[in-house]
């Protein structure tokens, strides 16, 4: 049987984010999810040394690398569009799931199962938590890339972002990550260092 299931996933690159967005510097799903897998891990590793969290680190790397793997069917619709009415999100939702299922089917019986809980993004709440808490972060370092850049067009998202990211109380790594880390966000390569 031939699998095309990698292949597939390796259209992410041609999936664009913030489509209804003027964009200075394009960001499509691959990227992203790379982001996402990234800061994931480093919000594990944040509440395993620096609040005495139990984060399985490997497994919420791999639930952020195929977070939005649904997408690479359906593309990246607008959070303003995905959450304008209930409706929307329901039939928006369903819609992912069927996607969900397309993509699964285009792998071996045998893998399936291994690559499910991944796809439907079904881990541990504690585990997918961080992935979102990761997914808010990633959209917010594009808000401030975007309006570091001179974006106006991100000024909004950026403060119902930081606004939502608030809301995380229950992932201190979060909050620390925001007041140790994200100054460096804002610097030039010069000023890195």
């Amino acid at each position: 049987m031939q699998s095309n299931f990698w292949a597939y996933l390796s259209r992410m690159k041609l999936i664009r984010r913030w489509s209804l967005m003027r964009n200075i510097h394009p960001e499509n799903i691959q990227e992203h999810s790379y982001q996402v897998a990234v800061l994931a891990h480093a919000l594990c590793e944040i509440d395993c040394q620096y609040f005495g969290g139990q984060c399985d680190a490997g497994a919420v790397v791999l639930l952020a690398l195929y977070h939005d793997a649904g997408e690479v069917i359906v593309g990246d619709l607008p959070t303003p569009v995905k959450y304008h009415n209930p409706q929307i999100k329901k039939a928006y939702g369903e819609v992912e799931n069927v996607a969900r299922d397309k993509l699964l089917s285009m792998l071996p019986q045998e893998l399936q199962e291994v690559y499910r809980p991944l796809i439907f993004e079904q881990g541990e709440p504690r585990h997918m938590r961080m992935v979102k808490a990761a997914d808010k972060l990633a959209a917010y370092l594009k808000c401030l890339e975007e309006l570091g850049a001179g974006n106006k067009e991100f000024a909004e998202a950026e403060r119902s972002i930081r606004c939502e990211l608030d809301r995380y109380t229950d992932v201190p790594a979060l909050a620390w990550f925001l007041e140790h880390c994200l100054d460096g966000f804002l610097l030039s390569l010069d000023e890195l260092h």
